[in-house]
């Protein structure tokens, strides 16, 4: 059990999430989060994700609740016995990936994704992209829409959407998930080392042109596209134990 007496409030820009923030304030005061002991965000997933990219290299445990669209990052919202809940919080420790895109004009652009980097066709044109993974060609041309890494994390996000497979955490592993595949017309993607660094080539990027994204983060007209699972960064995400992340993983398994 860890005692949190600095809190870091910070909230999405919506009415319930601003009303709750001020609830909270109120309550346990404002902390700036480089002197937090911990960081409370009050939105949805989109939010929490935004919270990490921002603070997360302060190294503090992030407790969010829902008070947004999707919530599965987030813990359900109660503005009582908050102290209580995050005493008895369970952490769940996060590797984002690494992404570095290079552009047609010779770029280069680095960012991090806690859920998926996505390559995805930029125009009516499918994308055509050779795939490598840890310096060995596997797919000379994946004819697609696009396709992308997955985390743990995010594999419940839009790579299930996509048609892959649900991770849990801890397992040491990556989806590699096509995302509308033509040619192979049959092939479903892959589980990958988390060190293992996939390489993507546009392989027509005038005529076929493709974006990368990282969570939000878009860079236009790639060329090509390294991802792997960071070395040395970690985030800690905090659940009420009745509720944690693992078992919601857990759970998404076995909805019909």
């Amino acid at each position: 059990m860890t005692m949190f007496s600095k809190i870091a409030f910070l909230a999405s820009p919506t009415e319930d999430a601003q009303i709750a923030l001020k609830a909270m304030l109120a309550r346990h005061g404002q902390c700036r989060p480089d002197e937090a002991d911990v960081i409370c965000a009050l939105g949805g997933d989109g939010f929490m994700l935004q919270t990490l990219h921002r603070h997360g290299a302060l190294n503090r445990p992030v407790y969010g609740m829902k008070l947004g669209t999707v919530g599965f990052l987030m813990n359900q919202y109660d503005d009582g016995d908050l102290l209580d809940r995050l005493a008895a919080a369970e952490p769940a420790k996060l590797r984002p990936l690494e992404m570095q895109a290079v552009t047609e004009s010779g770029a280069s652009v680095a960012s991090l994704a806690y859920n998926e980097v996505s390559l995805l066709r930029q125009t009516r044109q499918a994308a055509h992209i050779a795939i490598e993974l840890s310096g060995q060609t596997r797919l000379d041309e994946l004819i697609c829409d696009g396709v992308m890494v997955a985390t743990p994390a995010g594999s419940t996000a839009y790579n299930y959407s996509a048609g892959g497979p649900i991770l849990p955490l801890g397992s040491g592993v990556v989806a590699l998930t096509p995302i509308a595949p033509f040619r192979p017309r049959r092939w479903r993607g892959a589980l990958l080392k988390a060190d293992t660094e996939a390489r993507f080539r546009v392989l027509d990027p005038y005529k076929r042109p493709v974006s990368a994204t990282a969570d939000s983060h878009e860079v236009r007209d790639v060329v090509e596209v390294a991802i792997r699972e960071s070395r040395d960064r970690t985030v800690t995400l905090l659940f009420d134990p009745e509720h944690n992340l693992e078992e919601r993983i857990l759970s998404e398994q076995f909805v019909a």
